[in-house]
């Protein structure tokens, strides 16, 4: 029988996976003397209290508080694969978060709305739909570039294999499968809810929504992009949702299809090591919810 995880979801890390569930979150990484290290933690309110029941709004909070987890994570695996005691604090979370933001939306939000100001420019105001297109095709293409040419870093290459162990983990267990790592070898890479097709449904939205705008002045042009961020990432949330529920409909497939290709580029085949990692943060993961549903 199958399974539904419908607010489950993972992350890889340095040599290890996090898997997040309902009301705990685990991470094991791989220690250099071969071990399994990991940490297993209750989650906070935001996973527990009636935000997440609010549609769009959850999915933005719900995207801070998975930054936050992230970082969390990374800083247990940096100390697990380096030996040394890492201290990040929650002032300390925040700032990393507040600055990874800061790239990504500076990154593939403003340069391509500084560019599609540029062609505005040079067609002229009347033309701004020319404009949002190339925006939108500037973006799509960084977000793309991007994801494709970190991939070659040796240490991203193993990253992104722990990555597609998360996912073939996730996916044994939706469809009730045991939980071995030859067993879970069997399963697809991709996975309906995974942040790489939260990202590109992001994008696509943005070319979309923007293109509505029509020509804008520069400053306001910009105001309206970082505007439109945490608008645009509730959208997204919802909208995976709603196609994760309904995988197995034909049409659902056909328009995931895309989200699920470019998990191509963001996941690896993953070794029986790498599997072993992701299928112990899970079980980790189930074991602490167990623990929390009778202290509720």
């Amino acid at each position: 029988m199958s399974n539904q995880l419908q607010f489950y979801g993972g992350q890889a890390v340095l040599e290890g996976v996090m898997m997040r569930g309902t009301k705990a979150m685990s991470v094991a990484v791989r220690a250099p003397d071969g071990g399994i290290r990991i940490l297993t933690e209750p989650l906070g309110n935001l996973y527990r209290g009636s935000i997440k029941k609010i549609p769009f709004v959850r999915g933005v909070i719900g995207l801070w508080d998975a930054l936050g987890l992230g970082m969390k994570s990374l800083a247990f695996a940096a100390q697990v694969v380096s030996g040394e005691e890492i201290k990040m604090d929650s002032k300390a979370m925040s700032g990393a978060v507040i600055i990874s933001l800061t790239f990504a939306v500076g990154l593939f939000f403003l340069v391509p709305a500084f560019v599609g100001a540029g062609v505005e420019y040079l067609f002229g105001t009347s033309s701004g739909w020319i404009g949002n297109f190339a925006e939108g095709l500037i973006r799509l293409s960084l977000v793309i570039g991007y994801v494709w040419a970190i991939g070659f870093m040796p240490d991203i290459k193993r990253l992104y294999g722990y990555h597609g162990a998360e996912h073939k983990t996730i996916n044994a267990f939706e469809a009730g499968a045991e939980l071995t790592p030859h067993t879970v070898a069997r399963f697809p890479l991709e996975h309906p809810r995974c942040g790489t097709a939260f990202l590109l449904v992001v994008v696509v939205l943005s070319i979309l929504f923007f293109s509505l705008l029509g020509p804008l002045p520069i400053t306001t042009r910009l105001f309206s992009r970082l505007l439109m961020v945490p608008i645009l990432a509730g959208i997204a949330f919802e909208y995976l949702r709603f196609t994760a529920k309904y995988i197995s409909n034909p049409f659902i497939r056909l328009i995931v299809a895309p989200n699920l290709l470019m998990q191509r580029l963001t996941t690896r085949e993953p070794d029986l090591e790498m599997l072993e990692v992701a299928i112990t943060s899970f079980n980790a993961m189930r074991e602490k919810e167990k623990e929390e549903e009778i202290v509720l």
